[in-house]
């Protein structure tokens, strides 16, 4: 199975029916998931709906190189962010074309054509490294706008700013993605030139994460402060990892809502096999069809509730599990 007959599977038979196929196929050529499922007793004759499949605890893109038997080679290999010593999690990918044209159809989904937008990223701990899917995604966004304005900012915040003053007095709608502590960085230290904008058809765009360089603080409080800062009635967020190709996005809030290729479901946090009611926090279980040529069924470290259909709200994270890049937001 490839991605694009994935995508048309969903379309016609629905996602769950879609997900046991793909199940079925990575059953038999992923051999560690192979492995990890036969250790369950849970073999292809014995999943009938979505809740029978197993979910690979994600520490496994760490200690194993799960890696699709079908292809000899994997053109890229995504890393995740780490402090020095830390063992980085590794996502091999046959054909990057396909998270390419994933990213653009879930942004679109919830956003609109990314041609239409100026695109600013705000990621300096992500441009210090290699290997970030994060950068993969925003640099093709930004080579894929239709305007000269698009670009990366490192650490010079004044041309940021002098770039956001020009584009206020033009109704160029602006796409502002940043990692958190550096959003931060450039309100506190530019609040005053930020206050005479109009920036109306700007959308801030946080990924989480302070990467050290500051205190974790909750999503709530950080939307706070980067909404005064700002002087806009919103944040957005994305909520994306190295081990899965599909993003989820929340204009407000930080309710994020799933895209077509991916689904979520709440596993108990003392019987990891069982899951939870709706109301109830659990760890977050994703199912990504968009994997199909890796693994689609990943137990991640966050916890979450669901607020209704594909929609969830992240929590925080499971105790002694590692800081990761992507919303990590305390409890």
């Amino acid at each position: 199975m490839n991605y694009l007959k994935c995508l048309e599977e969903i379309k016609t038979h629905g996602f769950e029916e879609t997900a046991i196929k793909v199940f079925q196929y990575q059953y038999q050529n992923l051999i560690v998931y192979q492995q990890f499922c036969d250790l369950l007793h849970k073999q292809p004759s014995q999943v009938n709906r979505l809740k029978d499949i197993p979910f690979l605890p994600i520490s496994f893109f760490k200690t194993h190189s799960i890696k699709n038997s079908i292809f000899k080679n994997f053109n890229t290999i995504f890393k995740s962010s780490g402090t020095t010593g830390d063992t980085l999690s590794q996502h091999y990918i046959p054909s990057v074309k396909d998270y390419e044209a994933n990213f653009k159809m879930n942004f679109e989904y919830f956003y609109g054509s990314v041609d239409d937008y100026v695109v600013l990223g705000l990621l300096p701990s992500y441009l210090e490294r290699k290997g970030s899917s994060l950068i993969y995604m925003v640099n093709q966004m930004i080579e894929d706008s239709q305007h000269a304005e698009s670009g990366f900012f490192l650490n010079n915040y004044n041309q940021l700013i002098h770039l956001l003053t020009e584009l206020s007095s033009t109704s160029k709608k602006v796409l502002l993605i940043g990692v958190s502590f550096a959003l931060l960085d450039l309100v506190e230290q530019h609040s005053k030139q930020l206050h005479t904008l109009d920036l109306s058809n700007l959308v801030v765009m946080e990924t989480g994460g302070m990467k050290g360089r500051r205190k974790e603080i909750i999503r709530k409080e950080l939307h706070k402060q980067l909404q005064m800062g700002f002087q806009i009635d919103s944040i957005a967020s994305e909520y994306g990892m190295t081990e899965m190709l599909s993003q989820s996005y929340a204009k407000k809030n930080g309710h994020f809502q799933c895209p077509p290729t991916l689904k979520f479901l709440l596993r108990d946090t003392e019987d990891p096999l069982s899951f939870v009611p709706q109301g109830k926090v659990g760890g977050i279980n994703f199912v990504d069809l968009a994997n199909v040529n890796t693994l689609s069924f990943v137990a991640t470290q966050d916890l979450g509730k669901e607020i209704s259909l594909n929609t969830f709200e992240i929590l925080g994270r499971f105790d002694h599990s590692d800081v990761r890049g992507c919303n990590l937001m305390m409890m």
